[in-house]
């Protein structure tokens, strides 16, 4: 069998089936041809420059990294033609978050040591902030517009300037070996940069083989055709693997075009007007809006068959009511993250909700103690993993490795911190991740448990759950809830929800309300600003009733 890379597999889609669209964002249409000329051309402009590889991966440890590396502060569009250019050259793309502030991308930048920086024209500010006396050896900045005003950082030269003056045929030869770091989302702490083998990620996050031949390519490709809509972000890794998934396989991906914040009408237009198939999405962030849409306005969605969901929980009550709007669809809910790719999936229909994930090749249990694989029905309660096709680990950082990927009964696994369990039919069942876990009066609540309560209720539109320091339990439950309306629920209303489905020692000791729960710009749960928020003077302005609250729910539970 054959290992392949993502811009040698993009080529042999393009010979397959070249005047195909592959992307669509906003106007801006490309074809599969027109891609494959251009990431070659800009994989020659960058090599001309002296990037690509440096030290052979044979010499290096895991954590190590032979290749220059590019940052990309980037919205959705062009973003796959760079990335796909990037890895032509060898080079390896790092995804930045283009919604954190400056300080906190020169904290990246300083981390992950770039040689180069492509980035939309309007973060130009942001990354002249980020760069200002960082101290990189920093040798290309390439600018992509994006309709901004904003002057361009000096010594910056214009994408379609830089792909002119790169040579459209000589094809630089790559490998399965070369890399691709992915930042994990940061919703506990620093984000951290996976390395990746590109053959594994095809392989382990969308959903690829090791083909025979490049006829297998074309044979996929010329069968393809449908048109999926990446909603989810490209600055998040689910965003990028399920784009990626569908570019691969000979689909054209329409990605939302994020000039202009998040909009549900606007999605359901897109989606109806390029007849989608396939619809991919981040959450709660995504699916609440989505929801409230459909019930006010009517769509043509019959081409509409499968909702992708992943990176951050789903509310029940959101996918039953996509389900009653579009009866004919089923909800895939995805399971994984950046260390272990897609790692199982859960589908939902009308009528009929996944609550586990059944698990893709590799994918597995193991002991609390990381000594051994659990089996079926086994009722220890041990962490999510993934043995097989997974990643090198972490980018200068062997502490964090070794930890991460250790080597069980002589095989390597990715354990990123989830815990979990094994159903007697062979599901796993996601607790919730183990540093998100609150160790209360000697008992431990997985505040996903807690959250997947709280937002079943009708009248809850978000719902986080942290700990904070207690005199009597060591750590306590608290929530943070935000409502559908002023005039919702209460607080005691939400732990007496709880307390009917949630053993005691996991019922929120506090209710906080908030305007708005704030997530990360992948749409992921922002719990460092959940924390904050539960420790604050009850008079903050954000908390809106949340004082009153806390009395009334420290009553009920008789704390």
């Amino acid at each position: 069998m054959t290992e392949w890379t993502l811009g040698d597999i993009l080529d042999a889609v393009a010979t397959a089936v070249p005047d195909r669209t592959m992307t669509v964002c906003g106007d801006r249409k490309r074809t599969f041809a027109e891609t494959a000329s251009d990431t070659r051309r800009f994989a020659n402009f960058l090599a001309d420059r002296g990037f690509g590889l440096h030290t052979p991966r044979e010499e290096l440890a895991n954590w190590e990294c032979g290749q220059d590396r590019i940052a990309l502060i980037m919205r959705n569009d062009r973003y796959p033609e760079v990335l796909l250019g990037c890895l032509k050259a060898r080079v390896i793309p790092v995804n930045v978050n283009h919604h954190y502030t400056a300080a906190e991308i020169r904290d990246l930048l300083d981390y992950v040591g770039p040689r180069g920086v492509v980035y939309h024209r309007s973060f130009g500010p942001a990354v002249t902030e980020a760069l200002d006396g960082l101290g990189l050896d920093l040798d290309l900045l390439v600018v992509v517009d994006d309709g901004s005003e904003e002057p361009d950082v000096v010594g910056a030269v214009n994408l379609d300037e830089a792909i002119a003056l790169g040579d459209p045929d000589r094809v630089i030869p790559t490998s399965p070996d070369d890399l691709l770091m992915m930042c994990t989302g940061g919703t506990t702490g620093r984000p951290k940069g996976v390395l990746w083998r590109q053959s594994d990620m095809y392989v382990a996050a969308m959903a690829g083989s090791d083909h025979a031949s490049a006829e297998v390519l074309h044979d996929i490709a010329r069968g393809g055709g449908q048109v999926w809509f990446a909603v989810s972000p490209l600055l998040h890794a689910a965003g990028v693997w399920t784009a990626l998934a569908g570019v691969l396989t000979g689909q054209t991906v329409v990605l939302y075009d994020d000039r202009y914040k998040f909009d549900a009408r606007t999605v359901l237009e897109t989606a109806e007007r390029e007849k989608v198939f396939l619809m991919t999405m981040v959450g709660d962030a995504f699916a609440g809006p989505l929801v409230a849409e459909l019930k006010s306005n009517s769509y043509d969605l019959t081409g509409l068959f499968v909702i992708g969901t992943g990176g951050a929980a789903t509310n029940p009550v959101h996918k039953e009511a996509l389900l009653d709007a579009i009866p004919h669809a089923t909800i895939i809910d995805g399971y994984g993250s950046s260390e272990t790719g897609g790692m199982g999936f859960g589908n939902s229909q009308r009528g009929s909700a996944a609550e586990t994930f059944l698990p893709r090749p590799g994918g597995t249990v193991v002991s609390a103690d990381r000594s051994r694989i659990l089996e079926p029905g086994d009722s220890e309660v041990g962490w999510a993993a993934r043995s097989s096709r997974i990643p090198l680990g972490y980018f200068n950082d062997p502490e964090a490795t070794g930890r991460t990927f250790p080597v069980i009964a002589g095989e390597r696994f990715a354990i990123p911190g989830d815990r979990a369990t094994v159903e007697e039919d062979g599901t796993i069942r996601v607790l919730g991740r183990d540093s998100l876990v609150v160790n209360t009066g000697g008992e431990k609540v997985f505040v996903e448990e807690v959250e997947d309560v709280l937002r079943s209720h009708p009248l809850v539109a978000d719902a986080l759950v942290v700990g904070r320091p207690s005199e009597r339990w060591g750590n306590e439950v608290v929530a943070l809830v935000q409502r559908r309306s002023a005039n919702g629920v209460d607080g005691a209303g939400l732990v007496e929800l709880c307390r009917g489905r949630l053993a005691g020692f996991k019922v929120p000791k506090a209710v906080l309300f908030v305007t708005q729960i704030r997530r990360l710009g992948n749409g992921k749960p922002d719990y460092r600003w959940a924390a904050d928020r539960v420790v604050v003077d009850g008079d903050d302005p954000d908390l809106g009733t949340g004082d009153d609250a806390v009395q009334e729910v420290s009553r009920e539970v008789g704390v």
